[in-house]
């Protein structure tokens, strides 16, 4: 088997990894990434709307700072978040703008002079000021106190990743693509690379390194409905787990984005609402002023979930043949508003509706989109359990997020995170030797070469592999998604262990030989089903209502038994995960109270009901 050696191995060449690659490189540490698809093809490019800093230049963001950016994402990750994280991501964001401003971003800017915006659907006029002309301009996005999303229209995510991937090549970063890590070398101890397989031969190498890094994105895969790619299918997430010593942070804080389009569900940023869109039901007719007269429609995205939810429960829907949906209206904010900063929308709405966002109301409902949840990392986004062992982006639980993510923050958080996070690698790789020990490599590529062998052969059974896929994702669907309850959870639990136990008898129907989707999906299906039994069993423990996290059973929010996070391992051989819990953050700059939206029933710490 060849075997390949680097400073730093990268397992995702997407905005944070290639981000905590950039750093390493630049302070002389030779650098891998591993890549899936093509770099600029990572689902960082996928983000429309912009990302989060507190630069305060146009008039609707005058005032703000890192204070107010802290306080925002702390109420938005309603109380779960690590306030340490939180205010280092705050204070380090405007930093990060700048410095990709100046790699290259074409970050929107201030044009001094009057000029309208909309809100909930009503135009309003504001003037910015001649002194702010040409600096990095913003646009409000949903739980946010002043407008801080710097954007480059609606295509902010593919100008980060182009302008990042240019930065990469220029500091000479070896990136392999089309190369997937199925495991991770360690022994128990101590991480020192990875297995992976070349998705064009099917061939294995081993790849060892002094530090690793996984940045894979979030695994939406696991669900039917998702925004995410077909590559975020939790395959960091699963090599992290399978160590049996790496713990996942809040397996059950899954997020739904209010506007997936109907039926691809493919995204329609939050920058329609933010520059102001607003969302119609069966009557065309607004519904969100009724539930959050002050936020409306930019409530935060929990929030906005939930009440699109309720009300197609009330029979406000549009009927369709892909069931019930609401409308997005973007029709009064003009065909040059949309085909300047809102151009992507506009291409999505054509090419795969049929419709035109100009003069036609756009069909949505919520769809999963984010993973609060993933591999549970210290502040420098050094990995629990595993020496050598980094994550940053979407496949940490790094934790500024808690149990919900305001928008704008992960695409700041993949170049925050990627920057701290590079800083730290590249400091402790100073100085920093590994043994290499040859018997342990050989049983990690013996393992995994065996798990092929018994794939193909059909050892184990005959089982379809995409029949297990979709028998998970379905139960996900209808028993782990928006609204829960304990009965629909003990039940998916109940039913994703026997999906777990098919898993383990997944045969090929091909022969495996080269490009083989097959064999891909077969390797990871058992931990894919793993995620899902986390996220189900996370969700049924936890006897509360917190952010994304919705219990019918259990409304109020629980400060007194429940203000931590869920720490879940899995042993092999067992058929749930082992779960351990930590406080939500060990500093609390700000304790908990009202988040200012959403319905509020808070079971205080000294167990006092307040809120209605």
């Amino acid at each position: 088997m060849e075997t390949i050696y680097t400073d730093l191995l990268c397992i995702g060449a997407g905005l944070a990894g290639e981000r905590v690659a950039v750093e390493a490189a630049s302070a002389g540490f030779e650098t891998i990434c591993l890549s899936i698809v093509p770099p600029r093809r990572s689902h960082s490019s996928a983000a429309q709307g912009g990302m989060q800093a507190s630069l305060g230049h146009c008039i609707m963001g005058k005032g703000d700072s890192p204070d107010v950016h802290f306080q925002d994402t702390v109420k938005g990750s309603d109380w779960g978040c690590d306030q340490e994280v939180a205010r280092l991501f705050a204070e380090t964001a405007p930093v990060a703008v700048r410095e990709m401003a100046f790699w290259g971003i074409p970050w929107n800017r201030v044009v001094p002079g009057k000029d309208t915006y909309f809100k909930g659907g009503k135009q309003f006029e504001k003037e910015e000021l001649k002194e702010k002309e040409g600096l990095i301009t913003a646009r409000s996005f949903g739980g946010t106190a002043k407008w801080r999303t710097c954007y480059t229209s609606d295509g902010t995510g593919h100008t980060l990743l182009y302008t990042m991937d240019n930065k990469v090549v220029e500091l000479g970063v070896t990136v392999h693509d089309r190369i997937e890590a199925i495991s991770l070398i360690h022994d128990g101890k101590t991480c020192i690379g990875a297995v992976a397989r070349c998705l064009k031969t099917g061939k294995c190498r081993a790849y060892l390194a002094r530090a690793t890094l996984i940045a894979t994105g979030g695994y939406g895969r696991i669900y039917r409905e998702t925004t995410n790619a077909v590559i975020n299918d939790g395959g960091g997430a699963i090599i992290a787990i399978d160590t049996e010593v790496v713990p996942l942070g809040n397996p059950e804080a899954i997020q739904f984005h209010p506007t997936g389009i109907v039926p691809t569900n493919i995204l329609v940023t939050e920058g329609c609402r933010g520059d102001g869109g607003t969302l119609l039901d069966v009557n065309e007719e607004r519904f969100m002023p009724e539930y959050e007269p002050e936020k409306e429609e930019l409530a935060s995205r929990d929030v906005v979930s939930r009440w699109m939810t309720h009300h197609i429960q009330k029979g406000l829907g549009v009927k369709s043949p892909y069931g019930d949906h609401l409308w997005l209206d973007i029709r009064h904010l003009g065909a040059e508003h949309i085909k300047t900063k809102l151009r992507e929308v506009e291409e999505i709405c054509n090419n795969f509706l049929g419709v035109d966002p100009i003069t036609q109301l756009i069909p949505v409902r919520p769809a999963q989109h984010y993973s609060m949840a993933g591999i549970r990392t210290n502040k420098d986004g050094a990995a629990y359990g595993l020496k050598g062992l980094f994550s940053a982006g979407e496949a940490a639980c790094w934790d500024m997020h808690g149990f919900n993510r305001l928008g704008g923050n992960s695409l700041a958080e993949t170049i925050v995170a990627g920057k701290i996070v590079g800083e730290k690698i590249a400091e402790s790789l100073k100085g920093y030797e590994v043994h290499f020990n040859t018997a342990v490599i050989k049983d990690a590529a013996a393992k995994d070469y065996e798990r092929i062998d018994r794939l193909i052969s059909c050892k184990d059974g005959k089982e379809d592999v995409f029949e297990v896929r979709n028998a998970m994702q379905n139960e996900l669907m209808e028993r782990v998604g928006i609204f829960r309850n304990g009965a629909d959870l003990q039940k998916a639990v109940d039913n994703l262990q026997e999906i777990h136990a098919r898993a383990k008898k997944v045969g090929l129907r091909s022969n495996g030989i080269g490009v083989n989707p097959e064999l891909t999906l077969a390797l990871k299906i058992q931990g894919m089903v793993r995620l899902a039994i986390c996220t189900a069993y996370g969700a049924l423990q936890r006897t509360e209502s917190r952010g994304c996290h919705s219990r019918e059973d259990y409304e109020a929010r629980n400060d007194r038994d429940w203000l931590n996070r869920t720490l879940a391992t899995w042993k092999e051989g067992d058929d749930l995960p082992t779960l351990n819990y930590e406080p939500a953050s060990k500093v609390m700059e700000i304790p908990p109270g009202d988040r200012g939206y959403g319905v509020s029933k808070i079971i205080s710490q000294d167990d006092e009901k307040i809120g209605v």
